[in-house]
């Protein structure tokens, strides 16, 4: 049973980055609001940019602007011809309308792809890159060398950030089947599939004897269990050693999926910044 070491995937996607041209372009991200979780990965995205030696910049606003004044703000830093990429931390104040504001970006430079102009060109295989997530999931099945083609895929959680895009992209692979567990869906029927890709952000969410031997886990769920703990979707803090040596794999939370996650933005910084220069 392989436990995915997160950090060490994304130190070698860091690592080919630097044999890679520089991007001379400004990686700007907008906080908005106080949230600490938010500042951590804004810092966890900064302390890579420094390794690679990226422009980094964080435009910080008050929690408490209104829609209009926010996508203005967002719209000017956006349309810099000196910046090349970028992303706006989330999740946004309640007040505020996440889609008007990432809607902004242009799709050139909407390293998240979340705006919809780079989302619909996701959706139609035209958009020079992939969404993170998906990114990070294709790494780690390139990692524990698993074939979509003979594996049946469970997404639990049909999330803009995590389920949605990681399903869109499964449709088109030769898979031999997919089904997508909503708010709702009874867990129990994951003993059904090969490969459990969860995003849901509920701690404990999905116990080890819910899975089928060989199952692979992915999970990119991130909130604090009852020991006020970091944990992930999937509860690996009690799994025993019968448990653990019926898996075929696991990412743990922290250490699995969000570090890769962080050097797949920048990855995707690095290539929207190319793929412009070309076509110029």
């Amino acid at each position: 049973m392989q436990i995915i070491d997160g950090k060490k995937i994304a130190q070698k996607i860091i690592d080919e980055l630097k044999k890679q041209p520089k991007p001379e372009k400004i990686f700007a991200a907008v906080l908005v609001g106080d949230n600490p979780q938010s500042k951590s990965f804004l810092k966890q995205k900064e302390k890579v940019a420094k390794e690679l030696g990226i422009d980094f910049r964080m435009y910080e606003f008050p929690a408490k602007l209104k829609n209009d004044d926010l996508r203005k703000e967002v719209g000017k830093i956006a349309l810099l011809k000196r910046v090349g990429g970028v992303i706006i931390q989330l999740p946004l104040p309640e007040h505020i309308n996440r889609h008007y504001i990432l809607n902004v970006i242009p799709r050139e430079k909407d390293v998240d792809v979340l705006g919809e102009r780079a989302l619909g060109a996701f959706y139609n295989g035209r958009n020079p890159v992939l969404p993170p997530a998906v990114e990070t999931t294709k790494e780690i099945l390139s990692v524990v060398k698993r074939q979509l083609s003979d594996v049946k895929i469970a997404i639990v959680g049909a999330g803009f950030l995590i389920g949605k895009p990681i399903s869109v992209w499964l449709m088109n692979q030769k898979i031999k089947e997919l089904k997508i567990f909503r708010s709702g869906s009874n867990l129990n029927d994951l003993k059904n599939y090969d490969l459990i890709i969860s995003g849901v952000g509920q701690a404990g969410l999905i116990k080890p004897e819910m899975l089928k031997n060989g199952a692979g886990v992915i999970d990119f769920g991130y909130s604090f269990n009852k020991e006020g703990e970091i944990s992930g979707d999937f509860e690996t803090y009690k799994l025993t050693n019968l448990q653990t040596n019926k898996l075929n794999f696991y990412t743990p939370t922290p250490g699995g999926t969000g570090s890769i996650l962080v050097a797949k933005i920048f990855e995707n910084f690095y290539k929207l910044t190319q793929f412009k220069k070309e076509k110029v």
